[in-house]
């Protein structure tokens, strides 16, 4: 089947691929590495149920599309935005968990609304776990499903058949006549991943009611026992063939090594919401800085500069102290990165300017991935160390370079990786095009996917904004800019 109509943005070969596998299908999985576009094949998707299906029943008139809280905003503000074509009437609203009276006024006039074309409400995974998510879920189901579509973004997120978000979202998705999944690693850990994901597809594709008999089937298992409980422990699995087989007309899976015309480079961004002791710290250094800004005394570039590092280093969880001691609080912000580890492939490298960032970076890794998949490289690190972290990670037996940019930032060559996360950026125009070119650069084979972590309403917007625009931070800082980032809210929560 050939998708035939007039798009907003040029699709690349393999989205053209995507879409035509797919269109047709009621039930389908986009498992498309990060920075293959797999957003945009979505957005084609509905564009086109919701305006040319041949059969008027087929039409797509509604989209729910849920994601997590670091991701759904980008839906909203960047993806629906730049992809949907013009031609095709639509309106987009989104998930708030504080239902204010404006809010409330807002999200009855979007689905009371008569006019034509296709409604897309988009919503945070996480709400699902909540009575309140899970009711307006299911009211959108009985409202809109038999001519709607959902989607999930990241869809790893309801792997587990256990979670109450999973169990929510599999309810709902019956009474959709479409849906899609969406995910640049569909197992993170085990095939028994699948399940939740295919049981949301549709539960005929694998076939089996029950996630045990699923696992009976494709798991080794041996049944142990620890005082009065006894478990299946899986040992191995089998009948992976039989498993590829049932999934594969139903899936369409793309790396970007496969992809020849992808961009050199593509810049994406993950949102982290702060904890509340981050926004309590955050408003009393950003108080301090401010004042400081208003005094009668002149201001150094230095002193401006310290004030910054140390609101940058509030949203990574930590502070030091003019005394030397460092406070520590609790952060969402390496969480947000693992979210972004579980959906790439191929080797990373995630650059942080702080020492406490690579410890702690260094270490969650170790734990998940074992202590051999990760090398680091910071002032701390000697040269011996630095010389092996660099060939360990080049010939393939670290999958991650965590380091800081202004120690690796200059000179190295770190071409196996087609990743990179900015945990924490440097606030160095130098140091940052410097870091980027370290994997893109003469060997280099894949595009490269470059990921910025931001906490809404802080001095991370203006940071990333200044330096992909090529502004020197340090000329600015004194100026009315460093008023405007000081003053920025940041948001506790994501709306």
């Amino acid at each position: 089947m050939q998708v035939n109509y007039k798009i907003k943005t040029k699709p690349y070969a393999h989205q053209v691929e995507a879409l035509d596998r797919s269109v047709d299908k009621e039930s389908f999985g986009f498992f498309m590495e990060m920075g293959t576009g797999k957003s945009k094949v979505l957005i084609d998707t509905i564009a086109y149920l919701g305006s040319q299906a041949i059969n008027p029943l087929d039409r797509v008139e509604f989209a729910l599309i849920i994601a997590p809280k670091g991701v759904y905003r980008n839906w909203i503000n960047k993806e629906i935005p730049e992809h949907f074509s013009d031609e095709i009437a639509h309106t987009v609203c989104h998930w708030q968990a504080n239902h204010t009276k404006t809010y409330r006024d807002k999200v009855r006039a979007f689905f009371n609304s008569r006019d034509l074309g296709v409604k897309i409400f988009v919503m945070n995974v996480e709400a699902f776990s909540s009575a309140k998510g899970k009711k307006a879920g299911e009211w959108m189901a009985e409202k809109f499903g038999r001519f709607g579509l959902i989607a999930i973004d990241e869809s790893t997120t309801i792997k587990n058949h256990k979670a109450k978000r999973t169990k929510s979202l599999l309810k709902i998705a019956e009474k959709f006549k479409y849906r899609r999944l969406l995910t640049g690693s569909p197992v993170t850990k085990s095939p028994m991943d699948l399940y939740s994901q295919f049981q949301f597809l549709d539960p005929s594709i694998l076939g089996y009611d029950s996630y045990y008999a699923f696992q009976g089937h494709f798991a080794v298992l041996q049944k142990r026992t620890m005082g009065a409980h006894s478990f299946q422990q899986i040992l191995g699995y089998k009948n992976l063939e039989e498993l590829t087989d049932k999934i594969a007309p139903f899936t369409y899976r793309v790396l970007k090594k496969d992809c020849l015309d992808l961009p050199d480079k593509t810049y994406t961004v993950r949102h982290v919401t702060l904890t509340t002791e981050q926004v309590r710290m955050y408003k009393e250094l950003q108080e301090f800085a401010i004042t400081l800004l208003d005094g009668d005394k002149l201001v150094s570039a230095p002193q401006m500069i310290t004030q910054m590092l140390r609101l940058q280093q509030v949203l990574s969880g930590h502070v030091k102290t003019d005394e030397g001691d460092m406070l520590e609080f609790p952060t969402h912000r390496l969480s947000a990165m693992m979210d972004c580890i579980e959906e790439a492939s191929g080797n990373i490298i995630i650059w942080s300017r702080f020492r406490y960032d690579i410890v702690q970076i260094r270490n969650e890794l170790a734990k998940v991935y074992g202590k051999d998949s990760v090398v680091s490289y910071y002032g701390d690190t000697s040269e011996q160390d630095r010389q092996l972290a660099i060939e360990k990670f080049q010939n393939g037996n670290a999958r991650f370079f965590v380091a800081n940019p202004a120690t690796a930032g200059f000179g190295l060559t770190l071409t196996e990786a087609n990743t990179v996360i900015y945990y924490a950026n440097d606030f160095n125009l130098e140091t940052r095009s410097q870091s980027e070119d370290r994997c893109h650069r003469i060997g280099q084979k894949n595009p490269v996917t470059y990921i910025d972590l931001i906490a809404d309403g802080t001095i991370d917007e203006k940071i990333i904004k200044a330096l992909r625009d090529k502004i020197d931070i340090g000329a600015q800082v004194l100026g009315e800019e460093a008023k405007e980032w000081l003053r920025l809210t940041p948001k506790s929560q994501a709306a």
